[in-house]
């Protein structure tokens, strides 16, 4: 940590695994997968895209600009190349200005995910799935589900990445930073399947099977269903981290060029999380803290001895020892979404494309307190969140196309319904050195709450539309304009506070309600092909992020506050904006890559949880911190000496700094002019690989520069480097495994080691929000995550 003049040594993070890249020109109407908009004419592909798969591993070589925005579409064939059961957001780090962070490698731990793109944090990008909203990706979702639990990695056919905050089609009310689309895989036109099988450090294994009906008669009628298991343990400490998913898809060709499809996805998870920390205790008892359980008897006397003042050893000299660890965090959680889509082609010219869909959630995030004893003398009880959502929505989007114009409009419609209720829960306590009752799981659902600590009850209604035309005036010129109109309603009600938990004043806010309303959000944009291998685009656009959601004093929502904090920042509170101004060059060749991407965004009206005190029960505020100022750069080099060798450099430089200082409780911070928290200003990344014959080879490595941790910046996160390596081999180009393998097509084993220094570093920051310096107890304030040593993994995968 860096404190002022005190330091400590730099540490790294965890980087991805990335794979082989292949970049080329592609129709959207004629891609197998289905994506989240109407396909488009080949008179349309003034919108082009970037496609890594197999050859190329620049992220633009022989890559075209899509006129509405920055587009950047990541591929299934980078996302295998990733130990198996990475989370496909792992993968995406790879990529210039995106940065990745998790507290374990593989990115599937919920409490610790964290996503940022040129200085937007994941809640201000959009993501969809086949088009249907996920929402907003926070832990606790209150409009949509982690994208991690909507598809599995192994379905995932691409993923388009817009990098400005256009792409007004877009069902989302958050895109301020840029949005992800993924396309979920068609089925397969012959019956066949896969299965792969994952095993790695600390006992973790995954398994995927996937089987394809194939045609089931002359119309193409055909579906897959797949089942996904992820299982391993926290790397310090003990506690489980398990995922299982369904996913299921059934398409049906209407002619040639339209078709029917529906979709489903469950997923189950079950996880325990490593404790957070601060830069106080990595200082005075360094990386390997953890929580007290242990899955026995003795986890909970040792947390039943804390509560009671009696802490170990290396907790001497703390100021919060008390929240240094706890007995246990768990995350639990069952998400069902389903959806069914019409894709008409109406005539030659007009596409009509629709989609209706419906989720629903339950949740149970879990830590063992010591401030709130259980009735039956134990010092200890079970907190656990317990939010639930149900959401019903509808997308309708028309296309026509003339010689010269590709026009477009569509609506989209939501309803959604949120609680999000916290109750208390008896612990055992233990007796003359006996339980009073059974260790319960922390992994189930537990049912009888002898108290509720809160609770609010949101209702939600989001309508947008937008009209855009993409006009192309000469060949290889293209022009787009387009604009968005967002209308979202949000009224809170049943607000609960419980008076002996808090205080008896404390009303939480109940029977308010705010309301977003843009009427016009432009989206204009260029792009021009010259000379056979060069381009040039501008991208200049604005949009708007609705008010979050969540329960008390969890996330910056103007709600989620008493109701006299509500009062008096109702006047000064406003939805977020930003401003996005965009300009890019890329040069493309067979054996060099080259890109430019410069940017600049005027983010309004940022909205921040600034919380000082305790982690546990923090004075918490949501307030109007002003404005953010970005101006960036992202800029990568490919070049291919030799067939098949490819080596990518990328750099990426963000100066992302506040607008106006902050007054918070009479005190005035400076903050005008300091680096915005946990967004690094550098970042560089490289990576070398060789293709041989069905031997793919790589290794890469990754810079960050240090990370503000307190808003003055007076608390930083020093830089690190990560390297990585991995290899790959095809089986079945060995004659005689061929020969006795005949229906397998493809037979893949898959051997990586992830952090290969081995070091300490310090990944997720700000999961418990940011303290505003040191004078308000930054030191002791225990928001963020230690990342996970150096791992290995291997899988083997057959393609039937």
């Amino acid at each position: 940590m860096l404190v002022s003049a005190v330091s400590l040594p730099a540490h790294a993070t965890t980087a991805t695994q990335p794979g082989k890249t292949k970049a080329a020109h592609g129709k959207r109407g004629a891609a197998t997968e289905r994506s989240g908009i109407p396909a488009a004419t080949p008179k349309s592909v003034g919108k082009s895209a970037v496609y890594l798969s197999s050859t190329s591993e620049t992220f633009d070589v022989k890559a075209a600009h899509i006129t509405r925005g920055a587009l950047v579409t990541v591929s299934q064939k980078l996302l295998s190349q990733a130990p198996a059961g990475t989370n496909p957001l792992k993968v995406l780090s790879q990529l210039p200005g995106i940065m990745f962070q998790s507290a374990e490698p593989q990115g599937v731990d919920i409490w610790s995910q964290q996503l940022f793109m040129h200085g937007f944090q994941q809640q201000q990008i959009g993501f969809t799935l086949d088009g249907m909203p996920l929402g907003e990706q926070t832990l606790r979702m209150y409009n949509g589900l982690n994208s991690l639990l909507a598809i599995s990695a192994e379905n995932v056919a691409r993923i388009d990445i817009s990098q400005s905050a256009g792409a007004e089609e877009i069902a989302s009310t958050s895109n301020l930073g840029g949005s992800f689309a993924y396309v979920s895989r068609d089925p397969a036109h012959k019956l066949g399947g896969t299965i792969n099988q994952g095993f790695g450090s600390y006992a973790n294994f995954h398994t995927f099977l996937r089987l394809d009906s194939g045609d089931l008669n002359k119309t193409g009628t055909r579906f897959f269903t797949s089942y996904s298991r992820q299982d391993g343990q926290i790397w310090k400490g003990t506690g489980d981290q398990f995922v299982q998913q369904v996913n299921a898809k059934l398409l049906q060709p209407i002619g040639h060029e339209s078709y029917f499809s529906a979709y489903f996805d469950w997923a189950d998870e079950h996880q325990f999380s490593t404790p957070d920390t601060s830069p106080e205790i990595i200082q005075k008892v360094g990386y390997g803290v953890t929580n007290y359980y242990d899955g026995k008897q003795s986890g909970l006397q040792a947390a039943i001895n804390a509560a009671n003042g009696i802490f170990p050893a290396s907790f001497a000299g703390l100021a919060d020892p008390e929240d240094s660890a706890y007995y246990d965090a768990t995350l639990n959680s069952a998400d069902y979404l389903a959806g069914m889509r019409a894709h008409l082609q109406m005539t030659d010219h007009l596409v009509w494309d629709s989609t209706a869909y419906g989720h629903g959630a339950i949740n149970q995030s879990t830590w063992t307190t010591p401030y709130y004893p259980s009735p039956n003398g134990s010092p200890l009880s079970e907190l656990r969140k317990a939010p639930g959502v149900k959401r019903v929505g509808f997308l309708s989007r028309m296309q026509y196309q003339t010689h010269e114009n590709t026009l477009g409009g569509g609506v989209w419609y939501e309803n959604n319904s949120y609680q999000t209720p916290q109750y208390v829960f008896e612990m055992p306590n233990i007796v003359d050195g006996k339980l009073t009752s059974p260790l319960p799981n922390p992994l189930e659902y537990w049912k009888h709450p002898f108290a509720q600590i809160f609770n609010q009850d949101y209702s939600t209604n989001t309508f947008t539309a937008f009209v855009q035309d993409t006009y192309r005036p000469i060949e290889h010129v293209a022009l787009h304009f387009g604009f968005k109109s967002v209308l979202n309603t949000t009224r809170v009600g049943n607000g609960y506070a419980n008076p002996d938990y808090y205080s008896p004043t404390t009303v939480l806010a109940s029977g308010v309600g705010l309301t977003t309303a843009k009427a016009f959000l432009p989206h204009i944009s260029g792009d021009w092909h010259f000379l056979s291998h060069h381009e040039l685009f501008f991208d200049i656009s604005e949009n708007v992020h609705t008010y979050a959601q969540c329960g008390y004093k969890l996330c910056a929502s103007p709600f989620a506050v008493t109701q006299t904090a509500f009062d008096q920042e109702r006047k000064s509170i406003r939805p977020e904006t930003a401003w996005t101004y965009a300009a890019g060059y890329r040069y493309s060749s067979e054996k060099v890559g080259l890109s430019i991407y410069g940017y600049r965004t005027n983010f309004n009206n940022r909205l921040q949880q600034v919380a000082s005190g305790s982690s546990v029960n923090p004075i918490s505020a949501v307030s109007n911190v002003g404005g953010v100022t970005m101006n960036g750069v992202d800029t990568a080099l490919t070049v291919m000496p030799i067939h098949n060798l490819v080596f990518t450099n990328s750099f990426s430089y963000d100066h992302a700094t506040y607008d106006q200082n902050l007054t918070a409780a009479g005190t005035t911070y400076d903050l005008k002019g300091v680096q915005v928290v946990n967004y690094p200003r550098y970042m560089y990344k490289t990576r070398l690989s060789y293709d041989w014959q069905g031997l793919t080879a790589y290794v890469d490595a990754s810079f960050n520069s240090k990370r503000n941790y307190s808003y003055t910046g007076d608390v930083k996160v020093p830089s690190y480097w990560l390297s990585n390596l991995g290899i790959q081999y095809n089986l079945m180009r060995i004659p005689s495994i061929k020969r006795s393998l005949q229906p397998v097509k493809d037979l893949t084993l898959s051997l990586s080691i992830t952090n290969l220094q081995n070091t300490h570093y310090i990944a997720t920051m700000g999961e418990n929000g940011n303290p505003l310096s040191i004078a308000s107890g930054a030191m002791a304030y225990q928001s963020f995550l230690i990342g996970a040593p150096r791992m290995a993994f291997g899988s083997i995968s057959a393609n039937f």
